[in-house]
């Protein structure tokens, strides 16, 4: 007779294999679909063991694409169930809701990150010396569970989900240029007269040639087809660029503050922003919020809204 409990031990390493591997296949919410890609070997064998032991196929296999049966999917939300209150039970041991221990792993993007996240995780760390922080920027929303994220600064409204969001500001989009490139085309009135002007396109914040703005009252949205002089995948660039005169830019008011702030670039257009974008820490939906979790949220929310407040 096999023993239980290496069946047990197995089953669990099987799932967490399965459930590993279902991730790395998907994009979030699109597994339905399928995606082009082939199973590590490795996994494969351990996920046809799985199903072997189970009685039942988990994934619909063809020679390019995978995609989940309909008892795949309830096992897989059954297995993320599962591995969550064995890290649960690991944070438990490890004494993570008695004493704010451990690492916390932050993401926010590249330049908020750098100018309004990162003073305060310096604080936070002479404040709390049993917790180690690891924080990643990037302008790419990370996601939560699947790159094992703790907390996230979001610029952008939130779709429907289970995160649990605190809210902490807003931002406006902004456009702004030099006051030597205004000197000589001249202060536009409209969006409309942005089409006569160069640009200076930023690849994360909008189309290239396209920017929309908000009509006056109840007018339906405007979009100006822009000449955009020169295509830039970072804000930090755009900003420098629109000082050097190249262009007018559009770009997330934090991201040209201090050039602003300096005199070297100018806000125009105001009245025709669209409305601000909310920005909110982002966590998972979880039984227990671990300590480390519970004091960075209460350190950084009141801060972050003071800081935010400023800037507006």
């Amino acid at each position: 007779m096999e023993d239980e409990g290496a069946l047990d031990l197995g089953l669990i390493f099987g799932m967490a294999e399965f459930n590993r591997q279902v991730w790395r296949i998907r994009k979030v919410d699109h597994l339905d679909a399928g995606v082009d890609l082939q199973p590590l070997p490795t996994v494969s064998r351990k996920v046809g063991e799985l199903e072997a032991r189970l009685g039942t196929p988990l994934l619909i296999r063809t020679t390019r694409r995978l995609s989940l049966t309909e008892a795949g999917t309830a096992y897989v939300a059954a297995v993320r169930r599962i591995l969550e209150e064995v890290n649960e039970a690991e944070r438990m041991a490890a004494g993570e809701f008695i004493t704010p221990r451990g690492e916390l792993v932050l993401t926010a993007p590249v330049l908020f990150g750098r100018l309004h996240l990162l003073p305060l995780v310096t604080e936070f760390l002479d404040a709390y010396p049993e917790i180690d922080v690891r924080l990643v920027l990037s302008d790419r929303n990370l996601h939560l569970i699947d790159d094992h994220v703790d907390i996230a600064v979001r610029i952008s409204p939130l779709p429907d989900s289970s995160m649990i969001a605190t809210r902490v500001g807003s931002m406006r989009t902004v456009v702004c240029a030099s006051p030597r490139l205004l000197s000589i085309h001249g202060y536009p009135k409209t969006p409309d007269e942005l089409a006569g002007m160069p640009c200076v396109g930023f690849d994360m914040l909008a189309a290239r040639s396209n920017w929309v703005f908000q009509g006056r009252g109840a007018k339906a949205a405007i979009q100006v087809k822009v000449r955009p002089r020169l295509i830039i995948s970072t804000a930090e660039a755009a900003v420098w660029a629109a000082v050097q005169g190249v262009g007018v830019t559009r770009v997330l008011h934090y991201q040209c503050a201090q050039a602003v702030s300096d005199g070297k670039l100018e806000i125009v257009l105001p009245a025709y922003e669209p409305a601000p974008l909310p920005i909110h820490l982002l966590h998972a939906e979880r039984g227990t919020l671990p300590l480390k979790m519970r004091v960075f949220l209460d350190f950084a929310a009141p801060r972050l809204r003071e800081r935010l407040d400023h800037l507006s």
